[in-house]
């Protein structure tokens, strides 16, 4: 698995704050309180119910049910913890953010399994564009590297069995046989334009649009061709007004047969002919599948993509596959100023959604 490793979340959070949380709700308030000393907020100079937080899970916390039920088996139901309910449950991670952070706006939770993170963006840029809000956290949250999720996701044949690292997490490679489990948090600030200048705030990008679709096809598989997934881009697309220049993809990526395959047709259906200069990347292929934190830290890359005018490889990708042929960036970052970025993501459900960033012009 790739697993977040030297987390002391009592470094990060205060001590009996941090005992209150599962490890998926400290990996969340730890990226979130990052991400609002960046962004440089001052909650006393806002109005706390215009400040809002959007931060997801897919699984919750797995573990704690897998040790309070291995308590109920040997100790009985009373030694069960007193506080399991609330520590599991996928909300807590966005509850806990709120009354760190004294976000008092719109709180919500969203589990689209593996577009969990790349939803609460897009949600997030929806709820401040229709004047819900003036800033929101949003991102997503995942710990669910436990033998219960491993056993499952093994079971279904969706995680790669090669032990070794290089030949593992290897998306778009015609060896690619499944994805490696990751785990972490991402989390974004974002904020309406006109407040952000006027408090002088570092913009790193622009959210110009966002794509929502459901395959309505299969619980694991994608439809056939990407449809879903070529109408979510195409959303997020044309709510952007088009993509000028060149266009970044930060894509779904995740390594098993089908997707990869997938997700490349539906790339190709949904820019046509700007195909040939898009450049597509999937950082899954250093981050391992991090489930419901993926999409958000993927936004985070495609949005320093712009910022920083690099564009991260595809590690690992030394066969390529027929049915795969796009640029994905093999194995070297590129020094190239794209102009648009997608972020892709597409869970179990036949969830499909993609956020589109522009870069910010001095």
């Amino acid at each position: 698995a790739a697993q977040v490793k030297g987390f002391d979340a009592r470094e990060r959070l205060d001590f009996k704050s941090a005992k209150r949380m599962e490890l998926f709700t400290q990996y969340a308030a730890a990226a979130a309180k990052e991400a609002f000393e960046d962004a440089g907020i001052d909650m006393e100079k806002e109005d706390p119910y215009r400040a809002g937080v959007i931060v997801g899970s897919g699984v919750g916390s797995l573990k704690c049910v897998e040790d309070n039920y291995e308590t109920i088996l040997k100790k009985g139901p009373n030694r069960v913890h007193p506080l399991m309910v609330p520590l599991m449950i996928s909300n807590m991670a966005a509850g806990n953010i709120a009354i760190k952070l004294k976000a008092k706006g719109p709180c919500v939770s969203f589990s689209t399994a593996c577009a969990t993170g790349t939803t609460a963006v897009g949600e997030a840029y929806r709820a401040i564009r229709g004047g819900y809000a003036d800033v929101i956290i949003a991102g997503g949250t995942e710990a669910a590297i436990s033998p219960l999720a491993v056993a499952g996701f093994t079971n279904c044949l969706a995680l790669s069995d090669t032990t070794d690292k290089t030949s593992a997490s290897i998306p778009f490679d015609k060896r690619r046989n499944g994805f490696v489990m990751g785990e972490g948090a991402g989390a974004l600030i974002l904020e309406e334009f006109g407040h952000a200048k006027k408090r002088g705030a570092q913009i790193y990008a622009e959210v110009t649009g966002y794509g929502c679709t459901c395959d309505a096809y299969h619980m694991t598989a994608p439809a056939p061709g990407g449809e879903g997934a070529a109408r979510a881009i195409l959303l997020a697309l044309q709510e952007s007004g088009g993509a000028a220049g060149p266009i970044y993809i930060n894509a779904h990526g995740t390594g098993t047969p089908l997707n990869d395959k997938t997700e490349t047709q539906a790339i190709k259906t949904a820019l046509g002919e700007k195909t040939a200069e898009t450049l597509v990347s999937s950082t899954k292929s250093m981050t391992g599948h991090m489930l419901g934190a993926a999409g958000a830290v993927e936004a985070i890359v495609s949005v320093l993509a712009l910022h920083d005018g690099i564009v991260p490889p595809t590690i690992n990708l030394h066969e390529p596959d027929p049915e795969c042929d796009l640029d994905y960036v093999p194995n070297q970052a590129r020094k190239v100023q794209v102009q648009t970025a997608l972020s892709t993501s597409l869970g179990f459900g036949g969830h499909n959604a993609c956020v589109a960033f522009k870069r910010m012009e001095e």
